[in-house]
């Protein structure tokens, strides 16, 4: 039985959460958590609330209380968050208590006996205007290497290099904004360089971590490693545990990540075992496991397994840090500073839960950056969970009551379209299991969707509509199959959504233990009862009412948000072409899409397109537009779309077509 100890990043009490937070460190470690619960795995999850440091103490004065009295609003309205979401933490404690800061002390004391600290004179900001030493947080300019503004005094958020703070150009008090001094103080270094073999001798057993990982890490070890300072001047800290250093407190990045063990004291003695902490930090079999964003790379794969090498006791390094990329909104990149953001607790004010964990699972940013619009939250809750798995178990268990009372027995044999149809799916959880191990949410999603399309496509096949009036044993089995299917889904897919798959299992009256192992496992008889709609779906009207929200924070010049870049040879893939419109028509029930017949030379293909809103359909005959042509086709409000015609979008999401400038013959490649 594997022993796996997993953190997710702790996230800083100064604000709340929003839905980059979510899809980067949070629901990936949660959905991870809970396959290895199916599996039996003896599995431990923690976090918290970051609560000291310079951005608390920002917000603190920009809202005039105590930074006591910020961190406790955030850390109590961020655990509700979570728990709207149903991330189920074992503990989810916060660094200003005082687990934390004795062993953060002890932590700092060990590395400074060991002569790994080192006390140094060096420069600093401080700010004449407001008499105070300047923290790194509080200090933003222009990077030194990128020349990004808005850079920090600690790190640049485009180029993602750390930062001699007063290596800053055009530096600004971000209390005050007005330009700093530097002064002479003193403050502790953890000697970085002393660690590089280690490092680099740890680093070569990582062959197995992502490529975002562990390239960005040899691209810092091969820059060379440098001092970094462990104390700061500011009143909201963890006081350094030494004599005569009244004002001097242990910088924020040090102790930060000592949370995930001081949750874990926490949680030993919430449930009156005080040692077991012990049992999966200082256990060498225990997997320990970071979920973070691309930002926390340095600081986990580098930093932290620095500082915990050198302790008197045997902690455990870290075994993977599976970081994620960054979650774009509507295609600008999310900006706390201008509320640019998808905030969890409103969303929950509109939506359950359990739809935002799908749509951030199917498009979860595990290798890229990737989008969240909420067109597409609509169509996938709309087209997959309501259209595919939710329709699959309406029309079974309907279908069930209608004509068997509920009551479906196992078939003494199985046809041979029932048997290959399990095959089928098994083949599936085969790959969704190894999904699940590497971290793939993503493309489990997908996955578990084709066991729901397999079911929707055999249950057509067979249509035991017309089978009951005149062969009932050969409906019987159809919904046997089907019922089957819904089992194995309630249990791969409650990863992702427990809720709903716990709702799923009731209306199927499975009282049994929820566990991997009973996949393979066939019933004899199934009960359906107490049927519930398992998806609603989401409006026109409901879209528009957030999207409105969203456009109001949204700032005259968004700062453009670039795709990662691709070779030469992925855009000849792509086969553009001119094509003409024939006809167009509203799509029934949609605010915003039309369905158009369009000329490509000589071929005529169907598409459905999302720009209802800037063109009505008579605008649109006879006019020659840009079309990607090669797209693999989809179905859209019941539509199959074979294709998709290219349009620019504004500030204000008012879309413009790309059309030719001088009359072209439709067929004509655009390249």
């Amino acid at each position: 039985m594997d022993k796996i100890l997993v953190t997710s990043a702790l996230i800083y009490a100064n604000g709340p959460v929003h839905i980059g937070h979510v899809a980067g460190a949070y629901l990936p470690a949660d959905i991870f958590v809970r396959f290895h619960r199916l599996l039996g795995s003896d599995i431990i999850f923690v976090s918290g609330t970051d609560e000291h440091g310079a951005p608390v103490s920002i917000k603190a004065e920009k809202e005039g209380k105590t930074p006591r009295e910020l961190v406790n609003f955030y850390h109590d309205q961020i655990d509700k968050s979570f728990a709207g979401l149903n991330i189920s933490f074992d503990n989810f404690s916060g660094t200003a208590r005082p687990y934390h800061h004795k062993i953060s002390q002890k932590f700092f004391k060990a590395l400074l006996d060991k002569d790994f600290v080192v006390q140094k004179s060096g420069q600093q900001f401080y700010c004449e205007h407001d008499q105070r030493f300047l923290a790194d947080r509080y200090v933003e300019g222009v990077c030194p290497f990128c020349s990004a503004d808005g850079a920090r005094g600690d790190q640049c958020d485009s180029c993602g290099k750390l930062i001699n703070s007063i290596e800053l150009k055009e530096p600004k008090c971000k209390i005050c904004g007005k330009t700093p001094i530097i002064k002479e103080t003193s403050h502790w270094y953890l000697e970085l360089p002393k660690f590089e073999n280690m490092l680099k001798e740890w680093l070569t057993t990582k062959s197995y971590w992502k490529d975002n990982v562990i390239n960005f890490i040899m691209g810092w070890l091969n820059d060379g490693l440098i001092e970094r300072a462990i104390t700061r001047d500011i009143d909201w800290g963890i006081p350094l545990p030494l004599p005569d250093t009244e004002g001097k407190v242990l910088y924020v990045w040090f102790d930060a990540p000592i949370g995930y063990i001081s949750s874990t004291v926490e949680w030993a003695d919430k449930i009156g075992e005080p040692e077991k902490w012990k049992d999966y930090w200082f256990d060498p079999d225990c997997k320990l496991i970071h979920f973070i964003g691309k930002d926390n790379i340095p600081f986990h794969a580098m930093i932290w397994p620095a500082v915990l090498m050198e302790q008197n006791d045997p902690y455990i390094l870290p075994y993977d840090i599976p970081a994620n990329e960054y979650l774009n909104i509507e295609g600008s990149k999310v900006s706390t500073s201008r509320n640019y953001a998808i905030w969890v607790d409103e969303y929950l004010k509109y939506f359950n839960g359990e739809l935002l964990r799908y749509v951030l699972a199917a498009n979860a940013p595990e290798t890229r950056d990737a989008d969240f619009t909420w067109q597409d939250f609509q169509v996938r809750i709309n087209n997959e969970l309501a259209n595919i798995l939710g329709n699959l178990a309406n029309r079974v268990f309907t279908f069930s009551i209608k004509f068997f009372a509920g009551e479906i027995t196992k078939p003494l044999s199985l046809s041979v379209a029932t048997q290959t149809a399990l095959s089928e799916a098994q083949a599936i959880i085969t790959e969704i299991e190894a999904c699940y191990r590497n971290y793939r949410v993503r493309k489990t999603t997908s996955l578990i969707m084709d066991i729901a399309r397999i079911g929707n496509r055999y249950f057509d096949e067979r249509a035991p509509w017309k089978a009951v009036k005149t062969d009932k044993s050969h409906a019987s089995e159809t919904l046997y199959l089907c019922l089957e299917l819904l089992r194995m889904l309630s249990i791969v897919m409650s990863p992702i959504l427990p809720v709903k798959m716990l709702q799923l299992r009731k209306m199927m009256n499975l009282d049994d233990e929820m566990s991997w192992k009973y996949i393979p496992r066939d019933k004899t008889v199934y009960y359906i009862s107490n049927i519930e709609t398992l998806f609603t779906k989401i409006t026109d009207e409901q879209i528009d009412e957030q999207i409105q929200l969203l456009e109001k924070v949204q700032p005259e010049t968004a700062p453009l948000v670039h795709k990662p870049e691709i070779e030469y040879d992925d855009f000849m893939k792509m086969e553009l072409r001119i094509v003409k419109v024939l006809q167009a028509e509203k799509v029934k029930k949609s605010k915003k899409l039309l369905k158009l017949m369009v000329k490509i030379g000589s071929e005529t293909r169907e598409i459905v397109s999302g720009i209802s809103l800037s063109y009505s359909p008579e605008d649109l005959i006879g006019k020659k537009v840009v079309m990607l042509i090669n797209l693999k086709p989809r179905q859209i409000m019941g539509i199959t779309s074979q294709g998709m015609i290219l349009a620019a979008a504004d500030k204000d999401n008012n879309l413009s077509l790309i059309t030719p400038m001088q009359d072209i013959d439709d067929g004509s490649e655009v390249s």
